[in-house]
């Protein structure tokens, strides 16, 4: 499932012709998305894209390296073990693959992974094609990352500017699969590129123009976590050192969530949300994390909890992840699949994400998405976590810091949903893009659609 894409707002930009103010080669007006195919990292880059006004001026590409981003030993053991009962499809779908020129191998594998994956979850979701048809795109559209056509791009601009007016390259990258692509490009074209790095790389951050990270992501410096770790392990724990004045610090993850974009999404999920009962309440379930773990055991106090609250809920609305496990899913399903109240999202395009964060009264989300709950933050509706306790590491000072800023409050199924609490949105992709303009201005260069 790609990232939800959302227009470009319009520019509160305004000002004297360029020939006035320092000439177009201070001009960026493009920019370039290292994306590793995973939705949660290219929305973040796509956010902070659209809030700098080139949106529409954006070309995504994603790195090779996530064609096979499933190749560890257990997912390989999977693969392996599922082979015999999927022998015809895989057989049929490789034969297909192999006659196809467009789509790289890395591509092919990707496919044929998560297609294995999917049937043998019995999930209700697909990739994404191989081909392009019947109004979808395609992976024989996508782009893979390239360091060298990047950067010819990028020179090319420059030297021929009084030609294409496109100025330097804004490059925009999330994710640990992108660092080598993002880092390459600056160290081969570090006069004709602005590279953004977004997510700590966890060493040598001066192989970027900008770092954004979660102040989370430094929470292994602090006194806390110094305790939890035997001194010997100090030295492979990362980051090493504290931020420096080329990193941006934020509370949460960037995303695409504002004002503007809420109030035209109302508009365009009208029909379907406005005649549903009040107070309406989201249900956002993620799935378990290396920092954040539980099974079934949280789906059942969750499903207790909700039927404590639901007299207090006009609907009730709840959206898994595609990661979400099946043993997770399946004791909410088969609790509220008969509740005329509930709604649970099958799935099924077109995606009510947006229509939830613009109509819902009330959030509940479970405490491993940090992405899930800055969006949800962003909207200043009451937003409650459920299973925090079960986050450690940086994960839990994300929530500690959440709780201290007064955004969140853990789910206890006592809650009345009808009484409603408000604080000020979490707004960090526009300040992000704020000092993003301010590191440029430094450099001598401005953004401009």
């Amino acid at each position: 499932m790609r990232p939800i894409r959302l227009p470009e707002p319009p520019s509160p930009t305004i000002g004297v012709p360029e020939i006035f103010e320092g000439g177009a080669y201070s001009v960026i007006r493009r920019a370039v998305i290292i994306g590793n195919g995973y939705p949660g990292s290219e929305n973040q880059s796509i956010g902070l894209v659209r809030a700098l006004g080139l949106y529409d001026k954006h070309v995504l590409y994603v790195t090779p390296f996530h064609f096979t981003p499933y190749l560890n030993l257990y997912s390989f053991a999977l693969l392996i073990s599922r082979v015999t009962l999927f022998f015809l499809v895989t057989i049929n779908l490789t034969k297909r693959l192999l006659g196809k020129k467009k789509v790289s191998l890395h591509q092919k594998l990707d496919y044929l992974i998560q297609l294995i994956q999917i049937y043998s979850r019995g999930r209700n979701y697909v990739p994404l094609p191989l081909e392009n048809g019947g109004g979808s795109v395609g992976l024989a559209s996508v782009l893979e990352a390239d360091v060298k056509q990047i950067v010819t791009m990028a020179r090319q601009t420059f030297e021929k500017y009084f030609n294409i007016w496109d100025g330097p390259l804004l490059v925009v990258a999330s994710g640990r699969d992108t660092i080598s692509v993002a880092s390459s490009i600056r160290r081969l074209a570090s006069e004709n590129v602005f590279v953004i790095q977004i997510q700590h790389p966890r060493s040598q951050l001066n192989r970027f123009d900008l770092v954004i990270t979660p102040r989370h992501d430094f929470y292994p410096l602090t006194p806390q976590a110094q305790e939890q770790v035997p001194q010997f392990l100090h030295r492979w724990i990362t980051p090493r050192e504290p931020p420096d004045r080329h990193v941006i610090l934020t509370l949460g993850a960037l995303h695409q969530i504002d004002s503007a974009t809420l109030r035209s999404t109302a508009a365009a999920w009208h029909d379907e949300f406005a005649p549903l009962p009040k107070p309406l309440l989201v249900v956002n379930i993620g799935w378990p994390t290396s920092h954040c773990r539980y099974g079934a055991d949280l789906a059942k106090q969750l499903t207790a909890y909700l039927l404590n609250i639901l007299s207090s809920c006009g609907t009730v609305r709840i959206s898994f992840s595609s990661r979400t496990p099946e043993k997770v899913s399946k004791i909410i399903v088969k609790e509220f699949a008969d509740n005329p109240k509930v709604y649970i999202w099958d799935g099924q395009e077109p995606n009510p994400h947006m229509g939830h964060l613009a109509w819902a009264d009330a959030f509940v989300v479970t405490a491993d998405s940090v992405s899930l709950i800055s969006e949800a933050c962003s909207t200043g509706k009451p937003v409650y976590v459920m299973g925090p306790e079960r986050c450690k590491w940086k994960l839990s000072d994300f929530h500690k810091s959440l709780r201290e800023r007064g955004v969140v409050r853990p789910f206890t199924g006592s809650e009345d949903i009808a009484e409603s609490w408000s604080y000020p949105p979490l707004n960090d992709t526009a300040e992000a893009a704020s000092q993003v303009r301010e590191a440029l201005a430094e450099r001598g260069w401005r953004v401009r659609p």
